[in-house]
C-alpha cells in the first residue's frame, strides 16, 4: 500500500476518534449538569384530563391474579349477538375499566367482546407498596398485560382464533408490546400511542435549549446524542424505582400483524411528530395512521365520533371478524328439557 494511504488512513482513524471523544464527552457533560433537571422532568405526570367511566349493568366483574400474586379487577363487555371477536382494551394512565364502555359502545353493537382491565395500583386493583407508576410503561405493566391476555385465553367461553387490541395512550403502548411478543394477537389499535425514547429526544432538545446558551452545536447535534443524555435520567429513575422501561418503538419493528394507529393532530403532549416517528417504526405492512384534525391527546372521540366509531369497527371487520367460529359437529338431538341444555343468551338491546 501507497504511503499516502497510511498517511490517509490515519487522518481517517485521528478524525474519527476525535469525533468518538467529542461525543463520549458531550454525553457525559450534559449528564452530569442536567442529570436531576431530566430525572425530575422525566418523573412529571401529565395534567390532562383523565376519563373515567360509571360501571355498566351488562358487565361481567372479573377478577384475576397475575404471577406476581396481585388480584386485578376487570369487566367483560359481551356484544350483540352472534359474537364476532373478543378484543382486549388496554387503559391510558389513571383510568378505570369503566372508560372502556365510551370507546367501545359501537364495537360492542358490530358483534365484539371487549374485556378491559385494570393494572396494579389503579382502579380497584390491588396496590403494589414497592411500585410507584408513571406514564411510561415498564416490566410491571407488561406482566399485568401478559396475565390479562392469559386470562382471556383460561376463559371457559375462549376465543380459539384469538383476540384483537384496542389500546389508549399507555395501553397502545402496551398493545405493540403484545403483538411483538404474542401470536394469538391477530390486530392492533392505537389511540394517543407513544414509546418512551421517541417521546423523551425531542423534549431533550426543548430542556438542553433552555439551560444551555450553546444553540450551534444544539442544532448540528444528532438525536441520538440527546438519547443517550436523556438515558442516564431514565436509568436513574429505573434504579431509583427498581422498574426496568420498555421500548414501544423496538417491539414495533417486531410487529407482524395488521396496526391501525389513531393520533390527535392538535396533540401538544405525544406532538405528531412524535406518532409519526413511532408508526414508521411498525415494520407490518398492513398498517394505517389516522391523524385527526384538531384532536388533542385521546380527544379524537370527541372531535370525530362517527368517523372513529366507523373506522375502529371496519378495522376490526377486516382483521379480526372476517374468520368465522369453527362450528361445532352436529350431534344426534337427545331428549333433554331445553332449560337444563340452553346456552347463556347474547345480549340484545330494544
Amino acid at each position: 500500500m501507497p504511503d499516502w494511504c497510511w498517511i490517509l488512513l490515519g487522518i481517517l482513524l485521528a478524525c474519527a476518534a476525535s469525533l468518538a471523544t467529542a461525543y463520549y464527552w458531550a454525553v457525559f457533560h450534559y449528564r452530569s449538569k442536567f442529570l436531576e433537571q431530566i430525572v425530575r422532568i422525566f418523573e412529571e405526570r401529565p395534567l390532562f384530563v383523565i376519563p373515567r367511566g360509571t360501571p355498566n349493568a351488562e358487565a361481567e366483574e372479573v377478577a384475576f391474579v397475575t404471577p406476581a400474586g396481585f388480584r386485578l379487577r376487570g369487566c367483560y363487555l359481551r356484544g350483540l349477538g352472534e359474537r364476532r371477536g373478543v378484543i382486549l382494551f388496554g387503559l391510558e394512565f389513571g383510568s378505570n375499566r369503566w372508560s372502556s364502555v365510551q370507546y367501545c359502545e359501537k364495537l360492542r353493537d358490530a358483534g365484539y367482546d371487549v374485556f378491559a382491565y385494570e393494572p396494579r395500583n389503579q382502579g380497584e386493583s390491588d396496590r403494589d407498596a414497592s411500585y410507584d407508576p408513571l406514564q411510561w410503561i415498564t416490566d410491571r405493566d407488561l406482566d399485568d398485560a401478559r396475565a390479562a391476555v392469559a386470562y382471556l385465553k383460561s376463559r371457559p367461553d375462549a376465543d380459539s382464533r384469538g383476540l384483537g387490541i384496542f389500546g389508549i395512550s399507555k395501553g397502545g403502548g402496551l398493545a405493540m408490546l403484545l403483538a411483538a411478543e404474542d401470536p394469538s394477537i391477530r390486530c392492533v389499535v392505537t389511540d394517543g400511542a407513544y414509546d418512551t425514547y421517541l417521546t423523551m429526544v425531542p423534549y431533550m432538545r426543548r430542556w438542553v435549549s433552555i439551560y444551555s446558551p450553546r444553540k450551534t452545536l444544539q442544532a448540528i447535534s444528532p438525536d441520538c446524542l440527546y438519547g443517550d443524555i436523556g438515558m442516564g435520567g431514565i436509568n436513574a429513575v429505573a434504579r431509583r424505582r427498581n422498574v426496568r422501561y420498555l421500548w414501544v418503538g423496538s417491539a414495533a419493528r417486531r410487529v407482524a400483524v395488521p396496526v391501525f394507529m389513531i393520533h390527535g393532530e392538535a396533540d401538544t403532549y405525544i406532538k405528531p411528530g412524535m406518532a409519526k416517528a413511532l408508526f414508521r417504526r411498525v415494520r407490518t405492512p398492513e398498517k394505517q395512521l389516522w391523524m385527526v384534525p384538531k384532536a388533542k391527546h385521546n380527544q379524537a372521540p370527541h372531535i370525530a365520533p362517527l368517523e372513529y366509531h366507523k373506522r375502529l369497527v371496519d378495522f376490526f371487520d377486516d382483521h379480526l371478524g372476517d374468520i368465522r367460529a369453527p362450528q361445532k359437529p352436529v350431534s344426534v338431538p337427545v331428549e333433554v328439557p331445553v332449560e337444563a341444555n340452553a346456552p347463556q343468551p347474547r345480549l340484545t338491546r330494544a
